[in-house]
């Protein structure tokens, strides 16, 4: 049983470590003498180890936590509060790239579970009212209960801290596992959604369907670039929610950030990043706008100091000034290499660059639902006239990357 012993306590389900640690009498000749039957981990991390209270989903339906949640599923399990001013919207967000990732797959082979650790505010309608700020899909499940059984759930999670006093004292780690094979493994929100994309769709299902994201090692890079203060700020904290120029085919609850250091007041835009709370909190105008514009989805306090925050400003403005600059290039590369007459040569197999080619969800400040009318590229140097003034058109007004509205 020590190899069990030691799995339960790398993986932070406590109660079960505690039983394991009470060696039974004569254990030492027991272990000497064949197993007259192995034991499944599904069987040990089961019905008789996980409670089956009894939750309620955002949509109003009850549920038992075992039977009807984890038996026999993938799933990944995270803790939230729906007044949380910080942690929790970016761990949701971040929830929402993977999701987005195995859109087809949730609520069929992979589960999600949001589960509040204030149930006394967060009712089912506000849970709703939630999910509907970060546009959840279906198969991602926002839960609530009684005080006592999230708090009999979480300790059978591992997921509550010895020294919580406060809601903000809440653990901030994922859990995802497959309860029919008792592997269970704890992650942080800020890593890559990718990868806990392929544990989820992949690791914890053996290996049996392959991975959507792998790349050829001759693809590699021989040398990796080293990443700047800034960068990793962003990748890991404010990545879920934004992106800064190319669009990765992930919807984001955030606006494109293409070129913010010059469509904002440096001073405002300092402060923004640092205590968006605050900012909200005193009304100022463009804040408000801001909250109302993206689904009252609110900007999270990182608790970024004074260089964090201008680490963050040099890269968002470095990545912008990078992005034009490889779309003006690719524009004036396309059209060096068209004929003067268009109709002069079949078009068939013309392969326009990213930055031409047609994209209905890449639109210029238009409300979500009514995106611009598409753009045909001119020929000639016209075409590199046009393209470059949608870009400088595009670093004063954002581009937005905005979810199809929902039916």
């Amino acid at each position: 049983m020590k190899p069990l012993l030691a799995l339960a306590l790398s993986l932070g389900l406590p109660a079960l470590a505690s039983a394991q640690n009470a060696n039974p009498p004569h254990a030492a000749q027991a272990d000497d003498r064949p197993a007259a039957h192995a034991i499944h981990a599904g069987q040990i991390w089961g019905a008789d180890y996980f409670p089956n209270v009894e939750l309620t989903t955002h949509e109003g339906q009850r549920v038992r936590f075992f039977d009807d949640l984890l038996k026999d599923k993938v799933v990944l399990i995270n803790f939230i509060y729906t007044s949380c001013p910080d942690a929790c919207p970016l761990e949701t967000a971040r929830i929402g790239e993977v999701y987005d990732l195995l859109k087809d797959r949730i609520g069929k082979d992979v589960h999600f579970y949001s589960i509040s650790v204030d149930p006394e505010v967060d009712t089912p309608q506000v849970l709703a009212e939630y999910a509907q700020r970060f546009q959840v899909g279906p198969g991602w499940k926002f839960l609530t209960g009684s005080k006592a059984d999230i708090r009999t759930v979480r300790e059978k999670l591992g997921m509550i801290r010895a020294d919580e006093q406060s809601l903000a004292d809440h653990t901030l780690s994922l859990m995802i596992g497959n309860q029919a094979t008792g592997r269970w493994m704890k992650r942080s929100p800020t890593e890559n959604p990718y990868m806990l994309a392929t544990q989820l769709g992949s690791w914890l299902h053996d290996w049996k369907i392959s991975s959507e994201y792998l790349v050829d090692f001759k693809e590699a890079p021989l040398k990796l670039r080293n990443m700047s203060p800034g960068e990793e700020l962003f990748r890991t904290r404010c990545g879920a929610c934004h992106l800064v120029g190319a669009d990765d085919g992930i919807p984001r609850s955030g606006p494109n950030l293409l070129g913010v250091h010059q469509r904002r007041d440096p001073a405002w835009l300092a402060r923004w990043i640092a205590e968006p709370d605050v900012m909200l909190a005193e009304k100022d105008p463009l804040a408000v706008e801001l909250f109302e514009t993206w689904g009252r989805v609110p900007m999270p306090n990182l608790r970024l100091d004074a260089k964090a925050v201008e680490a963050l400003v040099a890269y968002m403005q470095e990545e912008s000034e990078r992005f034009v600059a490889e779309q003006q290039l690719a524009a004036a590369d396309w059209a060096h290499g068209q004929p003067e007459d268009p109709k002069a040569e079949d078009s068939e197999g013309d392969e326009r660059p990213s930055c031409c080619q047609k994209k209905s969800h890449l639109v210029l400040e238009t409300p979500a639902g009514a995106p611009a009318e598409p753009v045909e590229p001119a020929s000639g140097t016209r075409s590199v006239v046009l393209a470059s003034g949608l870009l400088i058109l595009g670093v004063f007004l954002g581009i937005r990357r905005v979810r199809a509205p929902k039916s």
